[in-house]
């Protein structure tokens, strides 16, 4: 056997051929396997299976121009990197449907240690055969089936960079009669490695975020005109019955790690998993709206985040808190700064966590306390970081240590994939639907409403409730459609379809202003419509900020989320990979163009958007009266008992 299997690798090419070609059938297995990318005709099916073809022949081909064992080993390299860049994506599509961008690896860097025990549970032993091949070809070395002893010409290598060329070519070429102006208008990561590959889209990744970074420096005053203009030509003016209703408040904003919609009024074995906000949905407390979607990108909580102070959409690719933190905003806190506020972010981990050390001062956050103000022993912490009781119990004297009015967040950790609880921490069940992150979901959102019922008491008994505005939301999903077969079980229906899939996009909204009787609102909102909704409520008018969201409580609201893969929620109409669906069926629209006209105007926001994020342009916007946020203003270094001291006799 051994001897055959020499005699077959003695051909010049034979390892060559062999690395390419084992490559190529693994990440095709891949695609099928991990990746769901939505294969609809032939034509995509036969994309799909070459497409890895180009990208193994010309990575593999570099090596061509080098001779006999240094040819052989930068094969086995080139194999094993783009083997792990493979596997990397498999891993993060498990939980996140979605692809590794450069963004996201840069976000790796600062949050990586704090990921791992996320990453680690995605994994499972039968992944080290996607390094099976990799072995193989060092076997074939070590053993000596394979020997280089040809010296190859580069005219060899020259053609089969040649033929890498061509494949890829044809590749894109066939792509685009199936989906014309495929690198031109699709914000879909899953078009792109359907039609180019895994390994092609890095590429274009590649070169689009060093395109991206080249936009700052070419910007000038100029381009905030035609951002300007769109914007005023889509303001929504605020309802008088509501305008200045919770004038000089205080806010206090509350981010519900992971906490999707249909867990609100859901009873498990007939009990209610969050009681204490479905009592927020029928007491008239608060307003709760139960069409609102999170429009998050790969950035997460910190993409909510972005949106909530902003009204700005987040990146397509990373997060704006890692890779634009250094661009000039006009964020809620600095608006309010203007009018006399305090700003505070309290945060049960520490300060470098998706950067908010640096975004914060860019946002104008006079305080920001994280980890270093709270008791983080191991009873206290799970893997984020603290645990939402002691969390809200620690960070109820700072609250009450701040001038009021104040402008505050609080950014909660212990419903947070994979949601498995401490022992002694709940003793509401588990569920029982055969999949261990669904089941312990349950458990762990329920232990987040009895934290949120525990700060709302705190917060009337310190004398504050009656005084603030309170902004409870769901930051981003929690199950992911990777758990779609459990949550078909949790729902009661025979299976999870695209259309509901992102119909389970939608996330509690509370609004509690006191002295206004709330109610349950059926608009259609997201994120970046909440800025304008509260600053309306204090009394501000947002028509001098550039603001792509509408005042959901306005008579005028749009009721369009766009999402920022280029899909979008209407009242009426949901398109889902540019399919339209009807909400009140759920089934595809017999007019196949009946998405278009709100296609056309979510893409255009997204750009606009993106321009102000890319282009850094609002460096150029002068709104009247306010006051531009200098970021050398700000330190989050935890004062000592002596700094305090010293401050006071200064003062």
């Amino acid at each position: 056997m051994i001897h055959s299997l020499k005699r077959m690798f003695e051909f010049k090419l034979s390892f060559f051929i062999a690395a390419v070609v084992f490559l190529w059938i693994k990440t095709y297995a891949a695609y099928q396997i991990e990746f769901s990318l939505g294969i609809e005709n032939a034509l995509q099916h036969i994309l799909l299976f070459f497409n890895p073809l180009s990208s193994a022949i010309f990575v593999f081909g570099i090596a061509l121009f080098f001779k006999n064992k240094v040819q052989a080993i930068l094969i086995v390299v080139f194999h094993f990197v783009m083997s792990a860049l493979l596997y990397a994506n498999i891993v993060y599509y498990r939980f996140f449907s979605d692809f590794i961008t450069v963004p996201v690896i840069m976000q790796t860097k600062v949050n990586g240690g704090q990921l791992g025990d996320s990453a680690f549970s995605l994994m499972t032993p039968f992944d080290l055969l996607y390094f099976a091949d990799t072995i193989i070809l060092i076997l074939l070395l070590a053993f000596k089936i394979y020997q280089p002893k040809i010296q190859h010409n580069k005219k060899t290598a020259y053609s089969v960079m040649a033929i890498a060329i061509v494949t890829f070519i044809v590749n894109l070429g066939v792509a685009e009669i199936d989906r014309p102006q495929l690198l031109t208008r699709s914000f879909d990561r899953n078009y792109l490695v359907k039609y180019l590959g895994a390994y092609n889209f890095t590429v274009y990744d590649i070169v689009q975020n060093a395109r991206s970074e080249s936009q700052r420096a070419m910007a000038d005053s100029n381009d905030i005109i035609e951002v300007e203009n769109y914007i005023n030509a889509n303001y929504t003016a605020p309802n008088p019955a509501y305008f200045g209703k919770g004038e000089g408040m205080n806010v206090v904003y509350v981010s519900m790690e992971s906490l999707q919609s249909f867990m609100i009024n859901y009873k498990l074995n007939g009990q209610e998993v969050t009681p204490f906000l479905n009592s927020l949905t029928r007491n008239g407390e608060a307003f709760y709206f139960n069409n609102f979607f999170h429009q998050t990108g790969q950035g997460k909580t910190s993409d909510a985040e972005f949106m909530m102070e902003n009204s700005l959409f987040p990146m397509s690719q990373g997060s704006v808190f890692v890779n634009k933190a250094q661009n000039t905003y006009q964020a809620a806190p600095a608006i309010l700064k203007t009018k006399g506020y305090t700003s505070a972010v309290f945060h049960g981990n520490y300060k470098t966590f998706w950067n908010r050390n640096e975004m914060y001062k860019s946002l104008g956050y006079d305080k920001f306390f994280d980890a270093e103000y709270y008791d983080m022993s191991d009873e206290n912490t799970k893997n984020y970081g603290m645990k939402d009781k002691p969390f809200f119990k620690e960070s109820m004297p700072l609250l009450n240590s701040l001038p009021q009015p104040f402008y505050t967040k609080f950014i909660s950790l212990s419903n947070h994939f994979p949601f498995k609880m401490d022992e002694g921490d709940t003793d509401f069940p588990a569920g029982d639907f055969g999949d261990d992150v669904v089941n312990q979901y349950f458990q762990s959102a329920h232990y987040m409403d009895q934290a949120l019922e525990q700060f709302f008491n705190d917060l009337k008994s310190s004398g504050l409730y009656d005084k603030t505005i309170v902004v409870l939301y769901g930051d981003h999903y929690g199950i992911s459609d990777n758990h779609n077969n459990a949550m078909a079980k949790v729902l009661g229906v025979d299976e999870i379809t695209p259309f509901m899939n992102t119909q389970l996009q939608r996330v509690p909204l509370f609004i509690h202003v006191p002295g206004v009787k709330g109610e349950v609102k059926q608009e259609y909102g997201g994120d970046v419509d909440v800025l304008p909704t509260l600053m309306h409520l204090l009394g501000i008018d947002s028509k001098e900020y550039l603001q792509f969201g509408s005042d959901l409580l306005s008579q005028d609201h749009r009721e369009v989320v766009p999402f920022r893969d280029g899909d979008f929620v209407t009242k009426d109409v949901t398109q889902v990979g540019e399919k339209c669906y009807s909400n009140e069926t759920g089934e595809l629209m017999p007019d196949t163009k009946a998405c278009e006209p709100v296609a056309e105007s979510v893409s255009t926001a997204l750009k606009m958007s993106d321009n102000i994020v890319f282009k850094d342009l609002l460096r150029f916007h002068k709104p009247k009266g306010f006051i531009p946020i200098n970021r050398n203003d700000y330190n989050y270094v935890k004062e000592t008992e002596s700094d305090e001291a010293s401050s006071t006799s200064q003062e």
